[in-house]
């Protein structure tokens, strides 16, 4: 078996029927002395700390690719601009966004939202193998050669995953192929390795997908495979890759040309569509429902703080987000009273991050926090570049929050094994592991990402905004900090055995917790 074979076969390990410890579903509110698992406190805080005690509500803007506004444990808690009269067609607050009634989507135009989307890297190695196909790079100087610099990192990445995803569809193909069937013909569904290696057949494709199956239990002792579960499991997985090969890497892609801007103009600013629920709202709908999904209403789930509305802004879409939207996203969440921002986003590359940068500054001068999801690729980010971030020159990020994901596993295993890290450029890690929460149509599903620590933390950010509203977004930033529950083993560096100390992973060396945060707001004077 190759390497992409063995690859794709590693996606088996879902399907395959393993009893193994889960956390409760509750678990990022727990605490952890009293529960037993390294949640945020947010229940105890409410029993005891603020019990009796009523906050100011405060806006919680969440950019991303679209939140579901009607669902049954958010709509109560969506922000409604009050200054517009919902389809007149007016700008009824001149604010330059025509019927903004719970915020805008930045990548819809008057017919269409795009839906799928490049990479960033794709977009780059578009425009710069353009300028550079002739191949004459002899006397480059200044910013032209800089730009070649970068169009030989962007090439190199592009091809790379261009072709590994191609013969990962190919793959993933061939299994799905493979497994097709495949119950029927061995007479049963439910079936062991010893009925697999029994199974006797010419068929390329069949012995393919078996010998994946094997690959990924052997080692695992009596287990049981259902092969119509590991079928949907690869269908599932060979939608995904097909969507790299066909939008995220496909230079022939023309997503942006729906929303009608001028994309060239990085300063424009009044364009796109009300429409914020959707395409791709899960991943919107979900974070959302983190920060603020209605607490003990006996539906659902409860989110961190209880007493917030949510700015939707659409940004995100299946792709890359594109820096003039975010930029100003970030600038209509402040001009729209926004006091936390939730940015669970990020990408490789920033072609124009100055504008975000601007836009961040814009952010400072109003006292609004943001917080984002330092990514999943297990990557250190002190070393390596994730956008949006907080590296900008003059700029020591005092309204920027940078949030690994923490799971609910002990000790060693403590960081999520996909989070990115980094001991200066993370600031702290939250729960992101096995995160249930909100998804469109009313339904609710367990996440990973720091997609999710980022919401807790905003969440957490939001109490403190709420209860404390004396406080300026760099102070709730340090009581975040200050207050995080330390970590004192040694962990595991996230997608590696070697073991270091927390805060070789971030600054604060711990985890975001609700109960330490109020206690220590409750110190800062009011001035």
């Amino acid at each position: 078996m190759n390497k992409i074979t063995l690859l794709a076969a590693l996606a088996f390990s879902a399907s395959v029927a393993f009893a193994q410890k889960q956390a409760p579903q509750n678990w990022f509110h727990l605490d952890p002395k009293q529960d037993k698992y390294n949640g945020v406190s947010s229940d105890r805080t409410y029993n005891e700390l603020l019990k009796g005690k009523q906050g100011k509500t405060v806006i919680v803007a969440v950019i991303d690719g679209g939140t579901e506004v009607n669902h049954e444990d958010l709509k109560q808690v969506i922000w409604v601009n009050q200054k517009e009269i919902p389809g007149n067609g007016i700008d009824d607050d001149y604010n330059g966004y025509t019927d903004d009634i719970n915020g805008w989507n930045f990548i819809g135009g008057a017919e269409k939202n795009v839906a799928e989307d490049n990479l960033e890297v794709t977009r780059l190695y578009k425009e710069l193998s353009t300028k550079f196909k002739n191949g004459d790079t002899v006397g480059l100087e200044g910013k032209e050669k800089e730009s070649y610099e970068l169009y030989k990192k962007v090439k190199a990445e592009y091809l790379k995953n261009f072709n590994q995803y191609t013969m990962l569809k190919g793959v993933y193909s061939s299994l799905s192929k493979g497994l097709k069937g495949l119950g029927a013909k061995i007479g049963k569904d439910e079936v062991t390795a010893e009925d697999l290696k029994a199974y006797q057949t010419t068929d390329a494709s069949e012995n393919m997908a078996i010998q994946a199956i094997l690959r990924a239990v052997k080692g695992k002792k009596n287990a049981k495979i259902k092969i119509s579960e590991v079928a949907k499991q690869i269908d599932g997985g060979k939608e995904q890759i097909s969507k790299f090969v066909d939008f995220h890497y496909n230079t022939e892609l023309d997503a942006r040309s729906v929303v009608g801007d001028n994309y060239e103009n990085v300063n424009e600013r009044y364009y796109g569509n009300n429409r914020v629920s959707s395409p791709n709202g899960e991943h919107g709908t979900h974070v959302a429902g983190i920060i603020a999904a209605i607490r003990n209403n006996n539906i659902g789930m409860n989110g961190v703080a209880d007493q917030v509305k949510i700015m939707v802004l659409r940004v995100v879409p299946d792709g890359d987000e594109r820096d003039k939207d975010v930029a100003n996203a970030i600038k209509y969440a402040v001009d729209n009273g926004a006091s936390v921002i939730n940015m669970s986003f990020g990408k490789s590359f920033s072609p124009n991050k100055g504008i975000v940068d601007e836009a961040v500054r814009y952010a400072l001068s109003k006292d609004v926090l943001l917080v984002h999801g330092a990514g999943n690729d297990s990557k250190d980010i002190d070393v390596e570049n994730n956008f949006p971030n907080k590296k900008m020159d003059s700029y020591t990020g005092e309204n920027w929050l940078e949030v690994g994901a923490s799971s609910w596993q002990k000790k060693k295993q403590i960081p999520a094994v996909f989070s990115n890290f980094g001991a200066s450029n993370v600031d702290v890690f939250a729960p992101g592991v096995d995160i249930y929460s909100c998804i469109p149509e009313s339904n609710y599903a367990s996440y990973d990402g720091t997609s999710m620590a980022s919401p807790v933390t905003a969440g957490v950010a939001a109490v403190i905004r709420s209860y404390f509203p004396h406080l300026k977004a760099g102070q709730v930033k340090e009581i975040i900090k200050k207050s995080a529950i330390p970590v004192k083993r040694k962990v595991y560096v996230p997608g590696t055995k070697k073991k270091v100390k927390m805060k070789q992973l971030c600054d604060a060396g711990g985890i975001v917790n609700l109960y330490e945060a109020v206690k220590l707001a409750e110190t800062y004077p009011k001035k």
